[in-house]
């Protein structure tokens, strides 16, 4: 069995004139992947390269694939993932997986980036001030989900409605109002680190009908999960497409 002329050039796409030590390791175990992966995965639907990329640092963010993370992140620039992008990506997984998980990756990126001649601190992406976070964060909320996230913030037992409010605040306030990207891509890429971690099912539902409200339709997002795939395994991807029809079920 040999690579397959489509998964070769679809690899040369990605990491020009990079020949790996797995061939050589490897063989039989590389022609597979590569055949699977870069040539029947990413021919399987129309999502295009720089969605697609996206959509994997997102999932490999939630996995903790960080040295995976490392190779892809030269591809994913490759196929026009700005700068601005990856750090957006990066910044918001905060919220979503901790700074104890991320940190790895930041210090990644900054590496990626140095080494590719891209000066550091990029520009800034942020438009809330302390004053206003709560308030933005909270129409960013109402954007997404819809009017009854007006009064979320403020819901709940009084020893923990904090965390409804850091949720305004934080999550959305600092991170969803941010430039670089849009809402629907902001969605998505949750969607990725939410299904990547796994154990998250009900906000995995969630973010999967915030991102059909937006326009990722259920199609959208099978293409998402397909994509990711190679990448998580197959019961997370699995249990993130049960979560996709729920929300589909229920959108009707």
């Amino acid at each position: 069995m040999k690579i397959t002329e489509s998964a070769h050039q679809y690899h040369e796409k990605m990491f020009p004139g990079y020949k790996s030590k797995f061939l050589e390791t490897d063989p039989e175990f590389i022609e597979r992947f590569d055949n699977f992966v870069f040539d029947e995965v990413v021919n399987q639907d129309d999502l295009d390269d720089r969605t697609r990329m996206m959509a994997i640092l997102a999932a490999l963010l939630g996995c903790q694939g960080i040295d995976e993370f490392k190779a892809m992140l030269p591809a994913a620039l490759n196929f026009g993932v700005t700068p601005v992008e990856v750090k957006e990506i990066v910044y918001q997984s905060v919220a979503y997986l901790g700074i104890g998980r991320v940190f790895p990756f930041l210090h990644t990126v900054n590496e990626v980036l140095s080494a590719q001649g891209i000066k550091l601190p990029l520009e800034g992406q942020a438009t809330t001030t302390a004053e206003s976070r709560l308030e933005a964060g909270i129409q960013a909320q109402v954007d997404i989900f819809g009017e009854s996230m007006r009064e979320f913030w403020k819901s709940g037992p009084e020893e923990s409605r904090h965390i409804n409010h850091w949720l305004a605040a934080n999550c959305f306030g600092d991170y969803y109002t941010r430039n670089g990207l849009d809402y629907k891509q902001r969605e998505m890429i949750t969607f990725c680190f939410l299904l990547a971690q796994g154990g998250c099912e009900p906000q995995l539902t969630s973010h999967a009908t915030a991102n059909m409200r937006l326009g990722n339709d259920k199609l959208f997002l099978i293409k998402v999960i397909s994509q990711s795939l190679p990448f998580i395994g197959y019961p997370r991807s699995l249990n993130a497409l049960r979560c996709v029809n729920e929300a589909a079920e229920k959108s009707q």
